[in-house]
């Protein structure tokens, strides 16, 4: 059960947007993640909780940042309800999509799951409803994922296996690269793995 701290960047410059603090392990049913996040200057912003399924769905989403909270799960697409921490009711939404996305590591970490890609060259197109902060507002987002390689990184005699993915925004054409150990990002633009108390968990694999 890998306890860490991911430090957090803005892509284009490199500045320091803050740091996420997390837990995660796999369950009898699927996997879990846990996480509060902070400013450069330590002030609380925010807090994740997110369940996945054997098969790598959102059975549970609960997501905060500033005055707002997400409330989601996988049924009938991606359904959620958006709310406003200071009152007032919340509003519903629903998307022909697969999973969420967001700011969070945890993230990239889901839709790899959801995937399930086993060899390179394997992967596929996904929807993501996206939530980012501060405001968290729904969008909808489609991703083209192509696992490129996997590779073994040996370590004081313990082994992990790096999965390395191509990842496509189809409506921008922007392109990412990303390395996932485990159920831990390694690397990824405005992502940099900071502590980590103990080895990544090793999810399901492919089929």
């Amino acid at each position: 059960m890998p306890r860490g701290r991911y430090s957090l960047h803005d892509p284009d410059d490199g500045a320091l947007i803050g740091e996420e603090r997390f837990q995660c392990a796999p369950g009898p049913g699927g996997w879990r993640y846990v996480s509060r996040t902070f400013a450069p200057d330590g002030e609380p912003t925010g807090s994740l909780d997110l369940t996945l399924d054997a098969l790598g769905r959102p059975i549970r989403l609960e997501l905060a940042a500033a005055d707002w909270r997400i409330r989601g799960a996988a049924l009938h697409g991606v359904t959620w309800v958006r709310a406003s921490t200071t009152g007032g009711d919340g509003t519903e939404g629903n998307a022909a999509a697969r999973a969420f996305t967001g700011a969070s590591p945890a993230f990239l970490i889901a839709t790899a799951q959801l995937l399930r890609a086993a060899e390179p060259g394997s992967g596929g197109r996904v929807r993501l409803v996206a939530f980012t902060p501060p405001v968290l507002a729904p969008r909808t987002i489609d991703e083209h994922w192509t696992l490129t390689g996997t590779h073994i990184h040996a370590d004081d005699g313990a082994s992990l296996a790096v999965d390395t993915y191509r990842v496509d925004d189809l409506a921008t054409g922007e392109r990412r690269t990303i390395h996932l150990g485990g159920d831990v990002v390694l690397a990824a633009p405005g992502v940099e793995l900071e502590d980590l108390d103990g080895p990544p968990s090793t999810l399901t694999p492919g089929e």
